[in-house]
């Protein structure tokens, strides 16, 4: 890829093998007509889509299901001035099919709260976008 401003751009597959490294990411929305920012624990699945787990009745839910969002996630470190962030823009949708929601529940993320009402969340990955800085393909 090429360089500017002392950032090497990622591509798509170099994207993703990063975000697969890492257990925390944030969402990026609109709420109230204010931009928010919300760290959640996620997982990639097979087509490279972002995928949560949260209360049905949660107020992320309610902000994002159906909406264009940002996810970002990245990794730094601050001794060796390394790192890297990729930024998934996408729409957000409820997973709502009976048969996907049994696959996400045998291999997608698992919330780090406990859940009554559970549903996935996917982030489909219409844009990523990625740089690094120093040699960070080793930080995560």
């Amino acid at each position: 890829m090429f360089h500017t401003d002392g950032f090497r751009a990622l591509d798509r597959q170099e994207c993703l093998h990063l975000l697969a490294k890492v257990p925390v990411g944030r969402v990026v929305y609109t709420r109230h007509a204010l931009p928010a920012v919300l760290p959640v624990n996620f997982s990639l699945d097979t087509d490279g889509s972002v995928l949560l787990r949260t209360s049905a009745t949660s107020d992320l839910v309610r902000a994002i299901d159906g909406v264009v969002v940002a996810f970002e996630a990245d990794s730094f470190d601050a001794e060796d001035e390394s790192g890297w962030s990729v930024v998934v823009t996408g729409r957000a949708e409820v997973v709502t099919d009976p048969a996907e929601h049994d696959r996400l529940s045998r291999t997608g993320p698992q919330s780090w709260m406990p859940l009554r009402d559970g549903v996935f969340v996917r982030i489909k990955s219409e844009m990523i976008t990625g740089r690094e800085i120093g040699d960070a393909r080793g930080a995560a």
